[in-house]
């Protein structure tokens, strides 16, 4: 999510990955895929370089997350089920 501010100043969150496109007009509108419109009070080239920085930090997010190794989907079902934490009780 990025903060953005509306023209009355009140900051809000809001998802780039919804974001259709951003007009200036000569306000900043940004338009949703579902067609919801936000006049925000940042330019267009702050709000792309807000959305660039986003996902920006996703990638460097997922970059440093351990990959999981081959070798743990190649092992015994023994060694599965000890690494799965039951739901429910098992009956005796």
């Amino acid at each position: 999510m990025i903060l953005v501010t509306r023209i009355n100043g009140a900051v809000f969150a809001l998802n780039p990955d919804l974001v259709e496109r951003v007009d200036c007009t000569p306000d900043t509108v940004v338009t949703l895929v579902d067609g919801t419109k936000y006049v925000i009070s940042e330019s267009v080239p702050e709000f792309i370089d807000s959305v660039r920085h986003y996902r920006a930090s996703l990638i460097a997010q997922a970059s440093r997350m351990e990959p999981v190794s081959t070798a743990a989907h190649s092992s015994s079902d023994d060694d599965l089920d000890a690494k799965v934490l039951p739901l429910h009780r098992k009956e005796r």
